[in-house]
């Protein structure tokens, strides 16, 4: 996806180095969460558990797992504008360019709305493990946001392990993470995320795991609909790029290569096909409304 003509983001922060450990042992220790029920969560299945550590509606980790604890280093970069945060190393200025854009582009959808109160969210990059206003985390949470601070949070290390261990290659599938995570920050602002996390307080686990199933869907669309809003800038072989990510981490995909089997009451982002056709719908649709993923039957 071409974007190099667009300044990066002015709200960036660089976190540090933090306690918890780098990497992401998803596949390692999926088992151990999905026998204990656990869901509601960010993006991926890491975002199972980072709904259950930080009591979120909405924008866990983009995996679904829970990364443990975790404690804010002092960052390199401290005293630095956002842009030069950004201007780091190419990963990070690809997100920077990503949320600038997602910002643009979600600013005008509000306009077309009626509504005067978007706000642009802020990218937190951070290795190990960072504090939020959600609480504390670590890598193994993988990207996600945090409704509290309007944050989203990323270890760019993921961005290796979505390409080497899930197959995800290409710089669109890590566009589509970046611009996911910001359908979350959508989704705070709309107020669907405050009504999901009420209604999950009220519901059994299962019944609050398939309301997390319908908000990660939503989200996807809403990656989607970014995209289609900037089709000019979209090359050969993006879109498939960002239909390969989204089925590699599909709740049924992931349990598979996990356990060798499927526990569908635990999904809480969804299966490789509802992820892929959700993103698909904003893709073609461009259209916010064509995003209820509430009312559709899924």
């Amino acid at each position: 996806m071409r974007l190099d003509d667009l300044d990066p983001t002015d709200n960036a922060r660089d976190l540090g180095s933090g306690g918890g450990g780098g990497g992401f042992p998803l596949l390692g220790l999926l088992p151990l969460f999905l026998g204990r029920g656990m869901g509601c969560g960010g993006i991926v299945l890491i975002g199972i558990i980072a709904l259950v550590m930080f009591g979120l509606g909405g924008g866990g980790g983009m995996l679904g797992k829970s990364g443990g604890g975790g404690t804010a280093g002092q960052s390199p970069t401290a005293g630095q504008s956002g842009q030069q945060v950004c201007r780091v190393n190419e990963r990070r200025l690809e997100a920077c360019r990503v949320m600038r854009s997602t910002d643009l582009t979600w600013a005008k959808i509000f306009q077309e709305m009626g509504r005067s109160d978007y706000k642009p969210a802020t990218i937190n990059f951070f290795s190990g493990g960072t504090r939020t206003g959600c609480g504390a985390a670590s890598s193994a949470v993988g990207p996600f946001y945090c409704p509290s601070d309007n944050g989203v949070y990323i270890d760019t290390s993921f961005f290796d392990e979505l390409q080497n261990r899930f197959g995800a290659k290409g710089d669109f599938a890590r566009d589509y993470v970046i611009a996911h995570e910001m359908g979350h920050h959508i989704q705070d602002l709309l107020g669907t995320s405050r009504e999901v996390s009420q209604a999950q307080a009220q519901s059994s686990r299962t019944e609050g795991n398939r309301l997390s199933v319908r908000l990660e869907l939503q989200a996807d669309c809403y990656a989607g609909v970014w995209a289609a809003r900037n089709r000019d800038r979209l090359e050969p072989g993006d879109i498939e790029e960002g239909m390969t990510a989204a089925n590699a981490i599909g709740d049924d995909t992931l349990q598979k290569e996990a356990q060798g089997s499927v526990v569908p009451d635990s999904f809480t982002h969804g299966t490789s096909a509802q992820r892929m056709a959700w993103l698909k719908r904003g893709l073609e649709t461009g259209d916010p409304r064509q995003c209820d993923t509430f009312s559709a039957g899924i």
